[in-house]
């Protein structure tokens, strides 16, 4: 059995810091031309850095990439200060240009699949960094209308401020921005939000944000929408990817199913131990799946059943509607059938 292995990690310059606000800096990373691939993203995915740690050697930290792959030339992600957040502090007051951070490629599935169509986008405080991204794309390569309702305590702590009405100024018949700040309206309410979104029941809708503000907007929009609403969720990872790798598992071949994955143009058909988790299995065989965290908390390792049935042992990040798409972790995935068909998209 082969030695356990933890992700592939890169160490990328920051070219800049650009802050944004008061408590957020944009940092903007410079990838050599060995990685371009690696690095390669959807609009709406995050990386995953190393932070160092106080207690010695270090933590695993996700963050949204808030730059589009169809605009800009370097990945940018959005860190805003989080009261306790040893990541996010660390990140604002350490990092300037010409810091090194160590980087996981982009994961993560809160993405569109097509760009073309109507957005109705809904984001609280810093959830407008992923946001920003299906904004930048959906204008730069869609053709369809665009609705952002975005909420901040108030006018100094919207991220950007400019870019959004810069946006606007030269897509006005496509983007809409509806500011909702609590200083001046008050904590939004999922009567108001309802209310907001019912002209657009029948635009792809996005939901980033704290806690309260996704529950509250998912119950409004949900009451009104026609299409599936994606929610994005980060989780504290209990397990540190950069430094953790997990015990191999020993797998008995006595009783197993038939796996048959397509990834990276490839196709392979393995046997699958009933015991041993699918994205153990493929490291295992030497097939280079993507994973983070392995403990299905940030989506990384997220494939497509496409037919068969597997079973999940914990599932902290996808909604039902993705498991009703055949989306799952396989780094949770167990078999249910004899035959399974996995594709990576």
């Amino acid at each position: 059995m082969s030695a356990p292995r933890t992700p592939e990690s890169h160490r990328l310059k920051v070219d800049e810091v650009v802050e944004e606000t008061a408590d957020a800096r944009s940092l903007v990373f410079a990838v050599p031309e060995d990685a371009d691939e690696a690095f390669s993203y959807a609009p709406g995915q995050f990386l995953t850095l190393r932070v160092p740690d106080d207690r010695g050697g270090s933590v695993a930290r996700c963050y949204s990439l808030s730059s589009s792959p169809h605009t800009d030339g370097a990945l940018r992600v959005t860190v805003k200060r989080v009261d306790g957040g040893h990541g996010s502090n660390w990140l604002c007051d350490n990092i300037t240009a010409g810091s090194t951070v160590e980087v996981l490629p982009p994961a993560g599935v809160f993405t569109p699949k097509s760009l073309d169509g109507d957005f109705l986008l809904f984001a609280g405080g810093s959830g407008i960094t992923p946001i920003m991204s299906i904004v930048r794309s959906a204008l730069a390569r869609g053709d369809g209308r665009v609705v952002l309702v975005y909420a901040n305590r108030d006018e100094r702590s919207v991220i950007f401020a400019d870019a959004l009405r810069d946006l606007a100024a030269r897509h006005p018949g496509r983007l809409t921005v509806v500011h909702w700040l609590e200083a001046v309206q008050g904590l939004p309410e999922a009567s108001a939000l309802q209310a907001l979104a019912e002209p657009f029941a029948d635009y792809e809708t996005f939901v980033c944000g704290p806690a309260a503000f996704m529950d509250i907007a998912t119950q409004a929009l949900k009451a009104v929408s026609t299409n599936k609403v994606h929610v994005e969720k980060f989780l504290s990872l209990e397990q540190n990817p950069f430094e953790d790798a997990p015990e191999p598992v020993e797998a008995s071949g006595e009783d197993a199913a038939t796996v048959e994955v397509d990834i990276d143009g490839e196709q392979h058909r393995i046997t699958w131990p009933r015991q041993q988790r699918l994205l153990d299995l493929l490291l295992e065989r030497g097939i280079d799946a993507p994973f983070s965290c392995r403990q299905g908390a940030c989506s990384a390792c997220a494939c497509r059943i496409n037919s068969g049935e597997v079973a999940m042992q914990q599932n902290d990040i996808l909604e039902q509607e993705d498991l009703d798409e055949g989306i799952v972790l396989a780094c949770q995935a167990l078999p249910v059938t004899d035959e399974v068909h996995v594709s990576y998209e």
